[in-house]
């Protein structure tokens, strides 16, 4: 009876749902349409992303600035990937600057040295060929207080020599997404090296590369490591023509390690009193002023002032020859002669004792801060 039953069975079921072998054509089908699955999942997700990064403008923004900076410094045939369209935005042609080494006083000394250890070992490239001793240092730091013309003396050196510039802003390269950063960073030098001989500057190093410590962030971390893994491989390459310059007012905060890849440091100190006088002559050397000022009085009392300082203190002094104009014109409607007095003495004693009064104020407010820490 059992066999009979199992034999009815085994009669009743169809033959099409016996498991058999997918032919040829089903298998490539099958394949195709898991294909066709698998790239609109991975668009549709693209997409997605790409709607919610906020940061998907200010990207779109920079891949336009730095097609037209390309198109500029006439590179041409050289394929970029998205990271470097990004860090590209940054870039500077050393043709558009305005920064000489004529536009910077005071720092004889240091303009000499850059002119013989880092432009022109690479100008003269055949000369040193011969000789590991006498490449152009890789890394090159310029480090003392504020505004004394760090920034003037890395953009002087990449117009003279003839590199291109790139403005590297620490804050280019953190992403939110997880690998980014380090994908930035790797851009950062293979474009530079695209565009040799190049200038890779980064203002304010120390808030980039300063001490690691075990408290730091794990992307933080990651992306420091690659960069001076990625710098080692310059050093190692005596072929390159890229340089990473960097500027700071605190030295003392940068990690160790980057310190060890900078050999090359310019002490960028505030100047003296013939310094002082020297920066003046260059900042009023195109405005009106009266033969009769004093520079080196006034040089000698502007102690503790910057480069910056002194530019400001001689802009207040020709601000005092335009408001005098604007009131004697409310004044006297009829005035015949239309034109701004020149720059006196007076107007410099009086830009002075503005200019010290806000350096006084600033230190107070630092002091009272600190305090409060």
């Amino acid at each position: 009876m059992w066999q009979t039953s199992k034999k009815m069975v085994l009669k009743e079921i169809p033959t099409e749902s016996v498991a058999r072998p997918l032919g040829r054509n089903e298998v490539i089908g099958l394949l195709f349409r898991l294909t066709i699955f698998g790239a609109v999942t991975y668009f549709t997700i693209k997409w997605m992303v790409d709607a919610i990064d906020p940061t998907r403008k200010q990207k779109m923004e920079a891949q336009k600035q730095a097609e037209k900076l390309m198109k500029q410094i006439g590179v041409q045939n050289v394929k970029l990937s998205e990271y470097e369209m990004s860090i590209a935005a940054h870039l500077v042609d050393p043709l558009t600057m305005q920064i000489t080494w004529s536009d910077i006083a005071g720092l004889d000394e240091v303009i000499t040295e850059l002119k013989d250890t880092v432009i022109l070992p690479i100008q003269k490239r055949h000369l040193f060929e011969g000789s590991r001793l006498l490449q152009p240092p890789k890394g090159v730091l310029l480090y003392g207080p504020p505004g004394c013309g760090k920034t003037l003396i890395a953009k002087a050196t990449a117009k003279e020599a003839g590199f291109r510039f790139i403005n590297l802003q620490p804050s280019t390269l953190t992403d939110k997404w997880y690998g980014e950063s380090q994908k930035l960073a790797a851009a950062v030098f293979s474009l530079a090296i695209k565009l040799q001989p190049s200038i890779i500057f980064i203002d304010e190093i120390d808030s980039f590369l300063r001490s690691r410590s075990s408290s730091d962030h794990e992307a933080t971390a990651m992306m420091k490591a690659q960069f001076m893994s990625l710098w080692d491989g310059l050093e190692t390459d005596y072929n390159c023509q890229v340089i990473i310059m960097g500027a700071t007012n605190r030295p003392q905060d940068l990690d160790s390690a980057i310190l060890r890849r900078m050999p090359t440091r310019f002490h960028i100190n505030q100047p003296n009193v013939r310094q002082r006088e020297e920066i003046l002559k260059l900042i009023l050397d195109n405005e009106n002023v009266e033969p009769t000022v004093d520079f080196v009085e006034i040089a000698k009392e502007t102690d503790g002032f910057s480069g910056s300082d002194l530019r400001e203190l001689c802009r207040d002094a020709a601000l005092l020859c335009v408001r005098d104009f604007v009131h004697n014109t409310h004044a006297n409607d009829s005035l015949e002669e239309d034109c701004i007095r020149s720059i006196q003495q007076q107007d410099m004693q009086k830009a002075i004792q503005k200019m010290r009064k806000s350096k006084s104020a600033g230190g107070q407010s630092i002091l009272m801060h600190a305090a409060m820490d």
